[in-house]
């Protein structure tokens, strides 16, 4: 995340406090639910889904932000990540 974002997450948690956005949050997480449910409906709308990442994306920075749980994220991403790639290796394979 760039500093003029971090500066406008702090200032957007300062400003709207931490539990109106963890509300947000959730509900951000609703919205690109209903696109992706939309989708699988054949009704896609990919600048929908793309705006809806987008808001999902700065409300998980917030979040980080919050927690104060940005190494902690990164450290579970590397190891999921890891994971994920061990299994498709082993289903690629056979095993």
């Amino acid at each position: 995340m760039t500093e003029y974002e971090r500066s406008t997450f702090e200032r957007a948690l300062e400003h709207y406090g931490p539990d109106a956005q963890i509300t947000v949050t959730i509900e951000e997480l609703a919205e690109l639910q209903k696109e992706l449910c939309k989708y699988r409906r054949g009704l896609a709308r990919y600048d929908h889904i793309a705006e809806e990442l987008a808001d999902v994306s700065i409300m998980i920075d917030q979040m980080r932000l919050l927690f104060q749980c940005g190494g902690a994220v990164q450290g579970w991403r590397l190891e999921k990540v890891r994971r994920l790639a061990q299994r498709i290796a082993e289903e690629e394979s056979g095993a």
